[in-house]
This record gives C-alpha cells, sequence and structure tokens, in this order.
C-alpha cells in the first residue's frame, strides 16, 4: 500500500518519542500490506475500528495512541488523517478527520 503521509507519524513521535518504534513498524507493515478489503486489515489488526467513509482506526502501544487512516483499497493508497493520543482522539470527529 502507498502510505501518505509519512510525514504526520515523524512529527508525531517527535513529540512523543515512546511512539516511534511502534509507528515506524506499523508504518512498515501498512507499506507492505495488500488490502483489498476491510478483512485483509482485521485479519492481521483484530482491534482496528471500521467508520463510514473508509476510514479506519488503529490502536497503538496498548490504546495509548490512535491512527485515523482512509483507505482507498482498489487505488492501493492509504490516507494518514489523524495520529494522536486517545485523549487527543477523543476529542475529534473521527468519520470526517
Amino acid at each position: 500500500m502507498r502510505v501518505i503521509s509519512r510525514k504526520n507519524l515523524r512529527q508525531f513521535w517527535e513529540k512523543h518519542p515512546d511512539a516511534r518504534q511502534v509507528l515506524q513498524a506499523w508504518y512498515i507493515d501498512v507499506k507492505h500490506a495488500n488490502w483489498n478489503k476491510p478483512s485483509d486489515i482485521r485479519s492481521v489488526y483484530q482491534t482496528a475500528s471500521f467508520l463510514s467513509n473508509n476510514r479506519v482506526v488503529f490502536n497503538i502501544r496498548g490504546n495509548t495512541y490512535r491512527v485515523i487512516v482512509v483507505v482507498l483499497y482498489k487505488h492501493r493508497q492509504v490516507y494518514i488523517r489523524f495520529v494522536g493520543t486517545h485523549k487527543e482522539y477523543d476529542r475529534i470527529n473521527a468519520e470526517t478527520i
């Protein structure tokens, strides 16, 4: 999958160094993934949440952090829409961000 944009992850782990290793591992996993449908994601990330508008929420580092992406399966693209703490996640609308 093509992940757009890794910069969002890097900016986040610069503020939260404890997230660096897990976000880098998540990025590599997604980059090498071949997702054609939500069940492909679910088979690897059992705790992922699926929302409307092709949004997927990933729990990172024991649910301390959240990553929201938009997955365009047909185009093999994953757009990072949000990277934040669980508290920051609670203040946004994950379906529209």
